[in-house]
């Protein structure tokens, strides 16, 4: 296709990528990108007023989100509180909307910050919110960052060819690794809690701490070689985060894309470290109570935002520097802090939660159960469990510093033939109806 069409037939695709799964809410999306084009325009047009198309975009925006996605949450907790009696809304969730609804939100903020002009191409806007690869489970793409490229874009046989090589490493991690990991933590996480041993408490976590990563780092390294199929640059996502020597380094390596959103459009226009220690705490709390809304309409997601807000903020009071000069204890200390984490990320009672917790805290008084801990992890889970460790940062790090040479061959025939076989038995699992769980899908 020549360039004058590229752009229109990508956003063509993406819009039918979007309307398989959601044929309605592909109205929604359309809308989303027409109102925040237009407050682009508008914008530009009356300068004297920005301040308040500003703000007409964000309320608008957040309306539209707090409408599908937590209308329901709100109604629930209302009637939880005070025992009035209201119907709760059952609103079906469109797909990917808290990712396209950020996307809209910072065309228009950096806008009204001055960091471009507003776009006038109505398709280019589009392009840049419903762009398929990454549409419905990230990375969350910034205007300034992808714009000239939906204008001018370099594309070659190169890029093309580490894209698709990009692409099968996520497809693996997806599949070969996420979804066997996921049969083993759904089914111990499943279990009624009586029904749970301490050990198994602790393999159903450590086997969902795993498969989360896998999944979603897996979906991100799918976008990002899909974008570089049609010549754009996304930005990485996560930079081998279960290596973090702190919660807050975590934050900086996982999920990059939502963190670096609520640090640019939350954190930093609340005063972020400028306004004392005090406010600062104030300022770390508040984003990470809407990271964790931001993941679900539900008090676990809140909790467990909370959560790693309380770690930063220890963190800072001064566990800082006992970490700094133990490095072990600071590795082994971030992984229990988020694999609890994720226990109250996966199960949505938060009592339930701390039942696990107890057992894992504990597990020498809980060790009875009507299951085997064998009959749940069969042998091909365990190595695919080891795999996964060794693979989600420990086995990069060790060629990094000891075996360089090896790096050299990335992009060569060995690494295409193993792509190629990899990508082949993905194909094989999909075809025979593997378990085939995606977290991120919902959000």
């Amino acid at each position: 296709i020549g360039k004058r069409f590229k752009n229109a037939f990508l956003l063509l695709i993406s819009l039918l990528f979007y309307a398989w799964g959601e044929p309605i809410y592909v109205f929604l999306m359309l809308f989303s990108v027409f109102m925040n084009w237009g407050y682009g325009l508008l914008m530009e047009k009356s300068s004297k007023q920005k301040k308040l198309v500003l703000i007409g975009s964000v309320v608008s925006n957040l309306l539209i989100l707090m409408y599908y996605k937590y209308i329901g949450f709100f109604v629930e907790s209302v009637v939880a509180i005070t025992g009035i009696e209201l119907e709760v809304v059952d609103i079906k969730l469109p797909i990917g909307i808290s990712f396209f609804t950020f996307q809209a939100m910072s065309y228009v903020i950096d806008l009204y910050k001055g960091e471009y002009k507003a776009e006038k191409k109505f398709t280019n806007v589009a392009l840049y919110i419903s762009f398929f690869p990454q549409l419905i489970a990230g990375p969350i793409v910034k205007y300034k960052e992808i714009g000239e490229q939906i204008k001018e874009r370099c594309c070659t046989v190169e890029k093309s060819a580490e894209g698709i090589r990009r692409f099968m490493y996520g497809l693996s991690k997806k599949v070969i690794v996420s979804n066997i990991l996921a049969e083993v933590a759904d089914t111990i996480l499943a279990l009624p809690v009586q029904d749970m041993t301490g050990i198994m408490a602790w393999v159903g976590t450590a086997f969902y701490t795993l498969q989360i990563y896998y999944d979603f780092s897996g979906y991100s390294d799918m976008a990002i070689g899909m974008g570089k199929m049609f010549g754009f640059e996304i930005n990485e996502n996560f930079n081998y985060p279960y290596l973090a020597s702190s919660i807050r380094e975590f934050w900086q390596k996982w999920h990059i894309s939502l963190s670096t959103w609520f640090k640019e459009y939350v954190y930093i226009p609340l005063g972020g470290n400028r306004n004392g220690e005090v406010k600062t705490y104030r300022n770390l709390m508040i984003v990470f109570f809407l990271t964790g809304l931001w993941h679900g309409a539900s008090w676990n997601f809140v909790f467990w935002g909370l959560y790693h807000g309380i770690f930063q903020f220890i963190e800072r009071f001064g566990m800082k520097k006992i970490l700094v000069k133990h490095p072990i204890i600071a590795h082994f200390y971030t992984i229990l802090v988020f694999s609890i984490g994720w226990i109250f990320f996966k199960i949505e009672n938060i009592g339930t939660c701390f039942e696990i917790l107890q057992r894992m805290i504990c597990p020498w008084k809980y060790v009875e159960s009507p299951y085997f801990l064998m009959e749940l992890v069969n042998l091909r889970a365990w190595i695919v469990f080891i795999i996964a460790v060794v693979g989600c940062g420990v086995l990069q790090k060790i060629i990094k510093k000891y075996i360089p040479k090896l790096l050299e061959l990335k992009g060569g025939t060995i690494e295409v033939i193993y792509c190629f076989i990899m990508t082949i038995y993905c194909f094989m699992l999909l075809a025979g109806n593997t378990y085939n769980p995606f977290i991120y899908f919902r959000f």
